[in-house]
């Protein structure tokens, strides 16, 4: 039920969806004679678009989430595998293609490829099924394989977990799969923007992993003012950021988690040797 119910939610209360929505009512309102409330109404969405698109309030409200775990600056001696989040390909594409096509969250199984390499006795978990409530697509736990095999990575290093719909169940999901043994080691790759959520599930589904973020959308030197990237850029980190932030505060009253932003904390500073 949570997952359909989000999913519905955030179709509405979506940036985009949410301007369209008012530009809507705003003519159903001209229509109804209601100039005030068309007016209002109107005038919301404008202010939705032009926040979005043409200044840097998408990548201020990105900021904290991207800064808030820092990759570590080596890796530990020892590590007993890799959890990867999926989110980085065109599912409804390679479905239908095949192949590996991938989006803009791509860079998490580029740098897991990077990874595999630097560390070739390391398993590899990718959790990620299909979680679009309308578009059939191919989970990216299906996806990965092909990309990975081709790119050399040994298929029998893999741990697939394709049921996943979104990052509470990666957590609960990769933590049955993987079955971590106390003193193992394991890095959790997904985008810094998401990181602060899937570490918050992940402690509280009692998998410790250390921190890996990609997939960065800002430079973190952003100030107030006009935007300097280009207009779709920028509302698409708006857009993200609102996604993130509703999604720490949903999983917060769920008690998925146990802060509104989960922090760094001293243990998993020292596992990183």
């Amino acid at each position: 039920m949570f997952y359909v119910v989000s999913k519905i939610f955030w179709a509405l209360a979506n940036p985009l969806s949410l301007a369209v929505l008012l530009l809507i009512a705003g003519l159903i309102a001209a229509l109804a004679g209601w100039r005030r409330s068309a007016g209002t109404a109107t005038a919301a969405a404008a202010m939705i678009l032009l926040l979005g698109g043409w200044t840097t309030t998408g990548a201020l409200v990105l900021q904290p989430l991207e800064d808030r775990f820092q990759r570590p600056g080596a890796l530990p001696d020892t590590v007993t595998g890799i959890v990867v989040l999926g989110g980085g390909f065109e599912g409804g594409v390679n479905r239908v293609r095949g192949g590996y096509e991938l989006n803009r969250g791509g860079d998490r199984f580029v740098e897991t490829a990077i990874l595999a390499r630097r560390l070739p006795e390391a398993k590899i978990l990718i959790s990620g099924g299909s979680g679009a409530l309308r578009l059939k697509g191919e989970g990216d736990a299906d996806t990965a394989p092909r990309l990975l095999q081709a790119l050399g990575v040994d298929p029998q290093r893999l741990i697939l977990e394709n049921q996943s719909r979104n990052t509470y169940e990666n957590a609960q999901f990769s933590l049955r799969l993987a079955d971590p043994q106390p003193g193992e080691r394991w890095l959790l790759v997904t985008s810094a923007f998401h990181m602060p959520r899937a570490m918050g599930l992940f402690r509280q589904a009692g998998f410790a992993v250390i921190p890996w973020p990609v997939d960065y959308r800002t430079s973190g030197l952003e100030t107030p003012g006009l935007a300097q990237d280009n207009p779709i850029d920028s509302l698409h980190n708006m857009v993200i950021a609102v996604r993130e932030w509703i999604g720490l505060a949903a999983y917060r009253l769920a008690g998925w988690t146990d802060a509104l932003l989960p922090a760094p904390r001293q243990d998993e500073m020292a596992e990183r040797g």
